[in-house]
């Protein structure tokens, strides 16, 4: 049997998988509610044994999917899902709530041990209208059986068709202090509440939050099965003028976004092109920070 990573391809999703497991399950049309923003996302996210490393749906938030890229605050509209942070009035439900579609794939490929698919996307407000298109690939990679971890890059670009100008922020640019979550996003299984991070800047535990670092590095333990995981990921790169932050909890919940936009607004002007990088390496075990550290300088992008 090969170690893959292989592709399989269904009418809703594409099925990763590797060393004899699925790894991935990229949901393209998912049958969710209005107000969780539907759009497409990553979920289950395994390491090579199988075991979880991604939550969907889970009671708390009902919008958090795996991992999924959306935007909280885009010119008073939400693509994230739930409440919109409202200054003065905290979490308000509003009629405001978009959504993102899978349009068509420009490429699916599976060779020189990786798979990668590019696909197009549209971003739809609340009242049906196109005011962003996208461009997006997943690049699936460096499955190493013996050393139980694999890889995803992720890019996506964003083009401006509203017609006039996009406000891309947070709920932390809208005034609420330690929310700056938005663009990719990770919601980890809960049995990873109150696990251990790191970053590069020497940051630990919810002290990670609104600061920035190449990369930072969760690891939580399993339920039902032994042992633990650990996700690293990499803060990448942004064409935008706001420096990427990162917003991560490991407590009450465990979340992590590499934040394009978390206290200062990006402004996209008709026509324009956002375009984001980042980097994931999903480790079948719960690392030491001596094994943190090499892993993020072997898998630097």
């Amino acid at each position: 049997m090969s170690d893959g990573p292989t592709l399989t391809r269904t009418d809703d999703a594409l099925i990763v998988t590797a060393c004899g497991t699925e790894i991935a399950r990229y949901v393209l049309r998912p049958d969710a509610p209005a107000v969780e923003a539907p759009k497409p996302f990553l979920h289950p996210l395994r390491t090579l044994s199988g075991a979880p490393l991604t939550a969907a749906r889970p009671w708390d938030h009902r919008w958090h999917k795996g991992l999924q890229m959306t935007w909280s605050h885009v010119s008073g509209q939400n693509f994230w899902g739930g409440p919109t942070y409202v200054h003065g009035r905290d979490y308000v439900w509003l009629d405001n709530v978009g959504s993102i579609r899978h349009e068509r794939f420009e490429s699916v490929e599976e060779h020189d041990g990786e798979v990668a698919c590019t696909e197009d996307l549209t971003w739809l407000n609340s009242q049906g209208e196109r005011w962003i298109t996208e461009v997006r690939t997943h690049r699936f990679h460096s499955v190493d059986r013996d050393r139980g971890l694999w890889a995803l890059d992720f890019s996506t670009a964003l083009t401006n068709v509203r017609g006039g100008a996009l406000e891309l922020g947070s709920p932390t640019t809208s005034g609420r202090p330690a929310a700056g979550y938005t663009g990719l996003f990770w919601r980890g299984p809960r049995a990873w509440t109150g696990g251990d991070a790191v970053s590069s800047a020497g940051h630990r535990g919810n002290d990670i939050m609104g600061t920035r670092a190449d990369w930072i590095a969760f690891s939580g333990q399993h339920d039902e099965i032994d042992g633990g995981a650990t996700v690293l990921a990499f803060a990448g790169t942004s064409t935008g003028a706001v420096p990427i932050t990162w917003f991560l909890r490991s407590e009450p919940i465990p979340v992590f976004s590499p934040s394009p936009s978390f206290d200062r607004t990006l402004t996209l002007a008709p026509g324009e092109v956002l375009a984001l990088r980042h980097r994931l390496v999903f480790v079948d075990r719960s690392c030491a920070h001596e094994e943190i550290t090499a892993l993020a300088e072997e898998f630097t992008p």
